[in-house]
């Protein structure tokens, strides 16, 4: 089937939106591509349709398992077969996935960031015919943009491995800046090896959303606001929260008003999250007050309103979550809540996530004084680590010592897993048939098997929590011996078994340095810094404007600089409504300057006399006949005719 056919057959549309043919045309031509898409734009299908139109399987990177999950399964109900690996799978499983997709008729594979480099992919990888590497959400492989994620950078090094693949970046929001970066560090594998490869193709779809109408309001009470917003905007809406905490809030309130709400976050079980996120799109709960956890991937074109209760970080976030308002070509509405302190606390975020070269040595040696690492030590071994009770006893700020680790993340000198407590579970990650055959060849592990099927219903189906003191009780045994049973039934591939974490975790990546060899690229760091600012200061420019276009301001931001005004943003209306004709101006004209000849008036005066224009609209002319010195003004406000 040619492309157009697949597209008719599979999503049964007649026709690819703007952009879609021409990208889907550049990557059959076994092209690098770079595509941005705004949200909603149709990304997917950009790579879903080539990889259905050639022999082999398409390589998907994408970021969040639920947005793997979603793809997948869509993909699944159009007939067509992929599969996807993601943390959290067993051994058994991830194999047996791979095998798939070496020998199955499979089209597409999705795979996190994080599994690339592990042995097990890597040793398959040659073996699975790859027809196309698609990188979804690719600004995160960026250290220059607002999500940058070093996983990513991993991506690069699987073009060594697939230097005839071609590739395909997608993203919704990236600055100029940010696409160069995205291409550079794309292709310089291939640079390294010598390799010929065609300059990038690159497709930007504009970045204006007509039916789109932004709006900011700074309010005394941003509650009352938002039932105004949502009692006059009927529909499905969606409410952006930056805390777990304010979501719940925020929920507790609509529901208090008679409206149907939940809250969202990353804090809820797959279950939880799964169960809202249907009875939104089902309408069953009309407004999801959500962190950004909540959205991508999730295609509901009839939301009418998203509401930023609290003031995002940069236009990059706010674009892409704004843009799920809407997506069915009907007006709807994004609206921006803020008061003034929070955009004080926005300007002082860069002192705060970016600390000193200063600070954060200080902070890499109380750690590895707190831990007992003796210099040229470490590497590779993973400790305990409370940060609290870290910041606590060596008295440094949480947040400085919070950002500092995420610098010494970056730089690749460690690694911090926060995890909070997760008590043990176990789900069996094979079938009865081959249950009772290992027990035959293992008998000794038979009595804790036969324990487990006897204690957890359901746990063929799904990990149930195990309490190990419990088990060992109920099975009459040492707890030492019964974890080293279930790590040996692990190793086996016979279950998943996932002990008990109550402690985060820092791994050294390398050894403690010398004090005489501590360094950190700052040049780097320094440049990251100036583009966070570079990024809050753009959004506090946006907030703060109060003429000219919302929807210009955005598309300039992304090097967008076609866009026409939108005529339906608070400025564009305000501008239409503070419009003065040339009837008009004649009219006022003629009345300040009956009021003005022979003798001055105060401006107060002259106002309540032209009561039946706008105020704003006597003012304009005003200020023309000022700068025209038609008029001049007295030193205590009043207005006199120039004769």
């Amino acid at each position: 089937m040619n492309i157009h056919e697949i597209l008719k057959t599979y999503w049964g549309y007649n026709q690819f939106r703007p952009l879609q043919e021409e990208i889907i045309n550049a990557v059959l031509e076994g092209k690098d591509t770079l595509a941005l898409l705004p949200t909603g734009g149709g990304k997917s299908i950009c790579f879903q349709v080539p990889a259905m139109a050639m022999d082999g399987i398409c390589l998907v990177i994408s970021p969040l398992i639920a947005l793997m999950k979603d793809q997948v399964e869509n993909l699944k109900r159009k007939g067509i077969p992929a599969l996807s690996i993601y943390a959290g799978m067993s051994f058994i499983e991830i194999k047996k996935t791979l095998q798939n997709a070496i020998h199955g008729n499979y089209k597409f594979l999705y795979v996190s960031p994080e599994r690339l480099e592990t042995d097990l992919f890597l040793d398959a990888l040659h073996a699975i015919k790859i027809n196309l590497l698609a990188v979804d959400e690719a600004h995160c492989i960026s250290q220059w943009g607002y999500n940058f994620r070093p996983p990513y950078l991993r991506i690069a090094s699987l073009r060594e491995l697939l230097p005839d693949v071609p590739v395909l970046a997608l993203t919704a929001s990236a600055t100029k800046m940010v696409q160069e970066d995205i291409c550079d560090k794309l292709a310089l594998p291939l640079v390294k090896t010598g390799a010929v490869k065609p300059a990038w193709q690159k497709f930007q779809q504009p970045f204006e959303r007509p039916n789109l109408s932004y709006s900011v309001f700074n309010v005394p009470s941003k509650q009352n606001k938002l039932l105004e917003i949502l009692k006059n905007v009927k529909g499905s809406a969606i409410v952006y929260c930056k805390s777990r905490k304010h979501t719940i809030e925020v929920a507790n309130l609509l529901k208090l008003n008679s409206i149907k709400a939940d809250f969202y976050h990353a804090g809820l079980s797959n279950e939880e999250r799964s169960k809202k996120q249907e009875n939104w799109i089902s309408n069953d709960t009309r407004v999801i007050v959500s962190t950004n956890a909540f959205g991508m991937g999730i295609d509901k074109p009839d939301v009418r309103v998203v509401v930023h209760y609290d003031v995002p970080d940069c236009i990059e976030n706010y674009y892409q979550e704004a843009g799920r308002a809407g997506r069915d070509s009907k007006r709807a509405y994004a609206v921006m809540l803020y008061n003034n302190k929070e955009i004080e606390s926005l300007l002082q975020q860069s002192d705060i996530r970016f600390p000193g070269e200063k600070e954060i040595k200080q902070v890499y040696t109380a750690i590895m004084n707190h831990l007992q690492i003796p210099a040229g030590s470490g590497e590779g071994i993973s400790y305990d680590f409370d940060i609290a009770l870290f910041a606590s006893t060596f008295k440094i700020n949480i947040l400085t010592a919070t950002y500092s680790i995420k610098v010494l993340e970056q730089q690749n000198v460690l690694g911090f897993n926060e995890v909070f407590f997760k008590p043990s579970t176990v789900v069996f990650t094979t079938n009865r048939e081959e249950l009772v055959d290992f027990e035959k060849q293992e008998p000794s592990l038979e009595p804790i098997i036969k324990g487990l099927l006897r204690s957890y219903e359901g746990i063929f189906d799904y990990p149930a929590i195990v309490y190990e003191s419990k088990l060992s009780k109920f099975l009459q045994i040492d707890i030492a011996r019964l974890k080293k049973d279930l790590k040996k039934l692990n190793d086996y591939g016979i279950i998943c078994y996932s002990a008990q974490k109550d402690k985060p975790q820092l791994t050294l990546f390398q050894n403690r340095m010398y004090k005489d060899d501590y360094k950190l690229n700052t040049t780097d760091f320094l440049k990251q810094k100036e583009n966070f600012e570079k990024r809050v200061n753009a959004i506090v420019a946006y907030i703060k404007k109060q003429t000219g276009c919302r929807s210009i301001e955005i598309s300039k931001y992304f090097n967008d600089i076609k866009v026409k005004a939108c005529g339906i943003c608070d400025n564009c209306i305000n501008e239409k409504i503070l419009y003065v004709s040339a009837e008009e101006f004649e009219i006022i004209t003629k009345g300040i300057e009956e009021l003005t000849t022979h003798t001055s008036i105060k401006i107060e005066n002259l106002l309540a006399a032209l009561t039946h224009f706008k105020k704003e609209k006597v003012w304009r002319v005003i200020n023309y006949l000022q700068a025209e010195n038609k008029i001049e003004t007295g030193k205590s406000g009043d207005i006199k005719w120039v004769q």
